[in-house]
């Protein structure tokens, strides 16, 4: 029945919500500072992750400073296999992030559903390197079962926050027969963090002259707030 991912689903989302509130303060806290301070939120995340760092990006609702780290390696829609193959790969994260110019002003957000694969640990690390706050998005569930990559480390090893997502080993949730389940929960649960994180946040830039989100092109008045955003964040962020 549908129901059994629904209530599953909202069970765990419920969870997050209760276990992770004040986690959501402290990085909605980051996001803030770096807008002040002229930065960046950069997303990254390899495989299905990816698909999280375009729903933060330039979308109704959405924080403008948000800027995706897009790279067609560690993507799906070209090349699925490979792009499995990168992320537990070596030296990838680093070729990629080295075409950004990430600062210490700037905060990093890495959304790694396993915690343990190759590419994500690295560019957390590299995020940490430059002098960035990092925010880690993992299961700790499926980190205990999952094997270590070559680092020798799990990505909620390697963050200023982690906040976990609770998902279960596998990530998908509906059992069917024996070793056999169906539904994935990462990307709705991904989607519910980012989504908590930029509400708080939008709660602390509340009384700023400027409010730094996107209005639905549809709605009033949407053509001329996001005129103005986009005319700041072209200048820094290549996907816009």
């Amino acid at each position: 029945m549908s129901s059994d991912y629904l209530n599953l689903t909202i069970k765990l989302l419920k969870k997050i919500q209760i276990k992770n509130n004040k986690k959501f303060l402290k990085a909605a806290k980051y996001f803030y500072n770096s807008y002040k301070k002229g930065g960046l939120i950069y997303i990254f995340g390899t495989g299905h992750s990816h698909l999280i760092s375009l729903d933060g990006h330039y979308r109704a609702g959405g924080f403008a400073a948000i800027c995706p780290i897009i790279d067609e390696k560690i993507m799906l829609h070209k090349n699925a296999i490979k792009g499995s193959t990168y992320e537990r790969s070596p030296g990838v994260s680093k070729k990629i992030l080295n075409k950004y110019s990430i600062s210490k002003k700037d905060t990093f957000v890495v959304f790694s559903n396993s915690g343990v694969n190759q590419a994500p640990i690295e560019a957390a690390t590299y995020a940490l390197e430059k002098g960035c706050k990092v925010i880690a998005i993992s299961s700790s569930n499926y980190a205990k079962i999952a094997p270590k990559s070559k680092i020798g480390k799990k990505l909620s090893e390697v963050c200023s926050i982690h906040i976990d997502n609770f998902g279960p080993p596998g990530d998908a949730l509906v059992s069917i027969k024996k070793n056999i389940k169906v539904s994935a929960f990462s990307t709705i649960a991904g989607s519910f963090i980012l989504n908590s994180i930029i509400k708080e946040t939008a709660k602390i830039s509340k009384k700023d002259k400027k409010f730094p989100f996107y209005i639905s092109s549809n709605m009033p008045n949407a053509k001329k707030n996001n005129q103005k955003l986009l005319n700041k964040y072209k200048k820094v962020n290549p996907h816009l």
